[in-house]
């Protein structure tokens, strides 16, 4: 088979059949080439339903929890979104084709390198990949109208909700390391922010400051204010190795455990 027609069966079998309904989400999939995003030696495998390794030790996700995520963010041609853990680059790559601009943060700095230079020669020119502590967000760029987190944490950080615009979605796993739910969290006001569980996920853990930290507790970071900037200046939370202590069976970054529901519009 042809890698066109397993992109085309790729949507069929593991988006359409499985839930995945916006028709504009189904379209980015089908013409974002994944296979641009593996190693040469997984291209046939690249439309297979499951992670893949890439670079730095990490996983690109399996398509279905991708689309899932994506279509939970309920995204407009006009919106801003901010996505915390790039990877390989190809889950910006399709919210490049649904909203007007996409920034996208990793703190592998292996990992973001290669994503910059891959989206650039794929002709995405609204997306802007960065090097940072995801958790801490982007705030140049806030408010977003979605954010999509891929990586679990023990709570969504603080800084991302307040980086979300009012009426703006923010889709990710939370809860501990062995099973997160997936939750989608509207900001109804200033003060005001509604939460759904989209189903059972198994992601890697959120490094950062107002994430796990490295030895897997929760990392205390202050949250705004000269306290924060002080965090900001201790570290960078970008790195240049892959991460450590990480059990085995969180190497499948982006593993639905479950048949999550899609999030209703």
């Amino acid at each position: 088979m042809d890698l066109t027609t397993a992109r085309q069966t790729m949507v069929d079998r593991h988006l359409r059949a499985r839930g995945v309904r916006d028709p504009r989400v189904l379209l980015a999939f089908d013409v974002v080439p994944r296979e641009a995003f593996v190693p040469s030696a997984l291209a046939s495998a690249a439309y297979d339903d499951r992670p893949l390794p890439i670079e730095a030790g990490q996983t690109i996700s399996q398509p279905y929890i991708v689309a899932l995520m994506t279509e939970a963010l309920a995204l407009a041609p006009g919106d801003t979104v901010l996505e915390i853990g790039t990877g390989s680059g190809y889950a910006a790559a399709v919210l490049a084709k649904l909203a007007r601009h996409v920034y996208t943060v990793e703190r592998h700095v292996e990992l973001a390198d290669a994503a910059r230079d891959r989206l650039a020669a794929l002709g995405f020119s609204n997306v802007e990949v960065r090097c940072s502590d995801g958790t801490l967000g982007w705030p140049e760029h806030a408010p977003f109208d979605a954010i999509v987190v891929a990586a679990g944490g023990p709570e969504v950080p603080r800084a991302l909700l307040d980086q979300l615009e009012i009426g703006g979605r923010l889709v990710m796993p939370v809860g501990p390391a062995h099973e997160q739910q997936l939750v989608r969290v509207t900001r109804d006001g200033i003060v005001a922010y509604r939460r759904e569980e989209l189903g059972a996920v198994q992601f890697v853990p959120l490094i950062g400051a107002q994430g796990w930290s490295e030895s897997g507790q929760i990392d205390d970071a202050p949250l705004d204010g000269a306290s924060a900037t002080a965090a900001r200046a201790r570290t960078s939370g970008c790195v240049t190795t892959p991460r450590r202590g990480i059990p085995a069976a969180l190497a499948r970054t982006g593993c639905a455990t479950s048949s999550p529901k899609p999030g209703s519009r």
